[in-house]
């Protein structure tokens, strides 16, 4: 069984070694290679891009959720995407956890066409190069993925890892992916809790992309799931990455989430 799990927003504020969050996720990342199942980790670093703009005095912008990157930001996204990916690498092998950091540069993991205006440098659904994951999976490692990507020229582009997870998904026919941020669950009305769902069609959740309901960092991953179920995973779930232990319970259903189903 092949999971791809993406791991972002304010999950990832603490990047010592010892966090609660990495910890945790050491442990159910190791249970899960005990299973014998094999599992791909992206990472998003919003939180720290958007630390190290400030300090540089640069302002951060989104459109439809996704930021807009002009070639300054692009720079910082690099730096700050290394510096996530590097420092999950060095927590989770600490923990014992086979890994190997990959950015969408290496071996052209991630090949990707800028969206053009507003995004600027802000790339679409990226193409991958499934044989390269692969054979670190085969290998027994669990490929710890950042979402830069390159575009035709050779030039970097800041893919959303939402996107790039829903992309590996595809590539790899992987059963389940598995969206891990800082929310629990889609709502149907994102300011209103009580709209929570913990089931939903692809037809149910692309009508609620379609109206607007779903929207700004959740409409990326709305678009991800719905991907990758077109291309045959079984499930997508939505869960909270900050509540304990959250892989290992959304994939229980110990935690709210969100199911998303074909």
């Amino acid at each position: 069984m092949t999971l791809v799990v993406k791991v972002g927003g304010h999950a990832l504020d603490d990047l010592r070694p010892r966090s609660a969050v990495l910890g945790e996720l050491a442990q159910d990342l190791g249970e899960m290679l005990a299973r014998g199942e094999r599992v791909v980790l992206v990472h998003g670093g919003g939180p720290q891009i958007a630390e190290l703009l400030g300090r540089l005095g640069m302002a951060s912008r989104f459109v439809d959720g996704l930021r807009v990157t002009d070639q300054e930001t692009m720079r910082v996204v690099v730096m700050a995407m290394a510096e996530v990916n590097t420092a999950v690498v060095a927590a989770l092998s600490h923990a014992g956890v086979p890994c190997v950091g990959l950015n969408g540069a290496d071996a052209t993991l991630f090949a990707a066409t800028s969206l053009g205006p507003p995004w600027d440098r802000a790339a679409g659904a990226p193409r991958v190069r499934a044989d390269v994951v692969g054979a670190l999976l085969d290998a027994g490692y669990v490929p710890v993925v950042s979402s830069v990507s390159v575009d035709e020229n050779g030039d970097l582009l800041n893919c959303n890892a939402d996107a790039a997870a829903g992309a590996l998904a595809r590539a790899l026919d992987a059963q389940s992916l598995v969206l891990l941020s800082d929310v629990d669950q889609i709502r149907r009305d994102p300011d209103d809790p009580t709209t929570a769902q913990s089931r939903l069609s692809v037809g149910a959740l692309r009508e609620l992309v379609d109206s607007g309901a779903v929207r700004e960092g959740m409409r990326p991953k709305a678009l991800a799931a719905l991907a990758a179920l077109d291309e045959g995973a079984a499930s997508v779930l939505v869960a909270n990455g900050t509540r304990a232990h959250a892989l290992r319970r959304a994939l229980a259903g110990e935690i709210p989430t969100t199911e998303v189903h074909a």
